[in-house]
Formats: structure tokens, sequence, C-alpha cells
């Protein structure tokens, strides 16, 4: 199973946001629903292998973790607005005091913090500029991929990885959008 983790700093942990309005009201929601479908759709299909998790950390009530399984998620169109919308349901449906909760078909909700989901994970990648080149890594297609959103993960955050022995892997020097960061794994490890 691949995952992919990313760190929404701005994301919204509220249902009160617009759709039209996902990159300012929604704390760059934007980012986060080009991430999930970077991560799940192939042309006229989904990856059912991979695994979605985004943490959001916005107003009002931070961390929220937001899980999409590519193997149970229904009603995911390759738009903004549907993962955005989906993400919306859940907030609406609610925050359970313990574990997750289905939100809708294979959509999950909980309030594990980045540092409760990371310490769950093993096969740790955090994805950095400073890292060791993607191709001279082996991967088995069963990595956590870690990334942050526009912004950069905090020290704190970085140190939790460090702490579980994550690998720093370069995809090259240039800084990339994360979604597109998400497409290049998913071609590099399609092609081994």
């Amino acid at each position: 199973m691949r995952r992919f983790v990313v760190v929404g700093h701005r994301a919204v942990t509220t249902p009160k946001f617009s759709l039209n309005d996902l990159p300012g009201g929604a704390g760059r929601m934007d980012i986060i629903a080009r991430c999930v479908n970077a991560s799940l759709f192939l042309s006229h299909d989904l990856r059912r292998d991979v695994e979605f998790f985004a943490i959001l950390l916005g107003e009002p009530t931070p961390p929220v973790t937001i899980k999409f399984s590519g193997e149970h998620v229904r009603y995911l169109s390759p738009d903004e607005r549907s993962p955005a919308a989906l993400i919306k349901k859940a907030l609406e449906r609610g925050i359970p005091v313990e574990g997750e909760a289905e939100a809708t078909p294979g959509v999950y909700i909980s309030k594990r913090s980045f540092a409760d989901l990371i310490n769950g994970m093993d096969n740790l990648v955090y994805l950095h500029e400073d890292g060791e080149d993607i191709r001279s890594v082996e991967l088995t297609g069963n990595e956590t991929f870690v990334l942050s959103d526009h912004q950069n993960l905090t020290p704190e955050e970085e140190a939790v990885l460090e702490a579980k022995g994550a690998k720093k892997v370069s995809l090259g020097k240039k800084l990339y959008h994360a979604d597109h960061c998400i497409v290049m794994v998913n071609w590099e490890t399609d092609r081994r």
C-alpha cells in the first residue's frame, strides 16, 4: 500500500467554508484537494492501492486528519471541488472523540495529530529538495510519502520524522507544488 501524508498548515477544520473560495477562506484547501486527486486518479480509474491523509491544522479545532482510501472511496471526481466537498461532509459529520469514523464511503475523519499519525506508520519517506535523489533510492511500493502544502514542515514536524527514521528523498533541486510531487512519485514508483 502506497500512502501520502500532506500537512495543510492553514486548511480549516470547520465545514463552514465555501467551495467557491478554497484558496482563501478555506485556508488553501485547494492544495489538499489537488493532492487528493494526484494521489488517487489514473485515466478513467482510481489507484485502489493508495491511501491519502490530509492533516488539517487551520482554525478552529486543529488537528483533524482526513483519510481517503483508494480502495473504498466513492463520489470522487477529478476536480478540486469534489474532494473538497467530501472533506466538508466529513467535517460536518463531526470528529469522533476516539478512533476514526467513516464520513462517506472511503473517507474517514479523526482527531489524530501529525505525530500520532506518523508514529503509527512505517517505511516513511520525507520528500525534501535536500534529500537523496529518488532514482537512487530503493522503493518497495509500500512507502508512506510525507510532504507539506505551500509551507515547509515545522522543525517540530521534521523532528517527528527524524525520530521515526524517515528517509529524506528528493525529486530534484527545484521546488515543486505538492500535487506535482505526488504525480512524480506515483510515476517513479509505477515504473519500478
